[in-house]
């Protein structure tokens, strides 16, 4: 495995752990119940990711509007 990739993946794995454990921890103290507190710390990044996909579909989107319009306005050959 290239070293590059075993370190993002250490990284990925230490701030999922931090992520779930800080999701833990604040669900804990609302709700005062570890059952409640770890489900809500599974499901919530979960959610999280899929929202990721569609905000990282959206972006696209704009980027190649913007690369669109940015062409249209460059070339002469629309005037």
């Amino acid at each position: 495995m290239p070293k590059t990739l075993s370190l993002d993946l250490v990284k990925t794995l230490t701030y999922l752990s931090i992520h779930l454990t800080v999701g833990f921890s604040v669900a804990y103290v609302l709700t005062g119940s570890a059952a409640l507190a770890g489900g809500i710390a599974l499901i919530e990044p979960v959610i999280n990711a899929v929202a990721f996909f569609f905000h990282e579909q959206a972006w696209k989107r704009f980027q190649s509007r913007t690369i669109s319009l940015k062409s249209y306005n460059n070339n002469p050959s629309y005037a």
